[in-house]
Parts: structure tokens; C-alpha cells; sequence
């Protein structure tokens, strides 16, 4: 099955994330990427809820292919 979700960019966002809960856009619409800002509507897609226990460095998937997601593990160097 074809994934036709847009692809907001082909590299990760790495960030110095502080603690507490985020909300991770799936559907890649959202203007606010990586977190969601509710263009998700009437797609079929929902944000994912991830909670951050301390503040740590994260690297978020922004491609939205991942099958780490919320975070990154490399799928966009693989994309067309």
C-alpha cells in the first residue's frame, strides 16, 4: 500500500526537548512539524501522545515513514 502522506522534510529534527507530554503529527500536514496543530482532521490520521520523563536530545522523524516514529531511524535516506 502507497503511503500518500506528505513529506514535510527528508531529515530528521534533532532538538534539546524538555520534559512532558508531545504530541507528534502523523499525518504530515501540520505547519508546527514535528508536533501536531490539528491539520490532521478528516485525514484518518491522529497525532501520536509520546511523554518526555527528562530532558533529553531527541531526534524526531519529520518524514513521516519511520518505523521508529515518533523518532527517526535513517527511512528518509531510503525515500525517493
Amino acid at each position: 500500500m502507497q503511503d500518500d502522506r506528505p513529506i514535510p522534510a527528508r531529515m530528521p529534527l534533532v532538538v534539546d526537548e524538555t520534559a512532558g507530554e508531545k504530541h507528534w503529527c502523523r499525518c504530515g500536514r501540520s505547519k508546527t512539524q514535528p508536533f501536531c496543530d490539528g491539520s490532521h482532521a478528516g485525514t484518518g490520521y491522529a497525532p501520536v501522545a509520546v511523554t518526555i520523563e527528562e530532558p533529553r536530545r531527541i531526534a524526531w522523524c519529520v518524514c513521516k515513514r519511520s518505523a521508529n516514529a515518533p523518532f527517526c531511524d535513517g527511512t528518509h535516506s531510503r525515500l525517493p
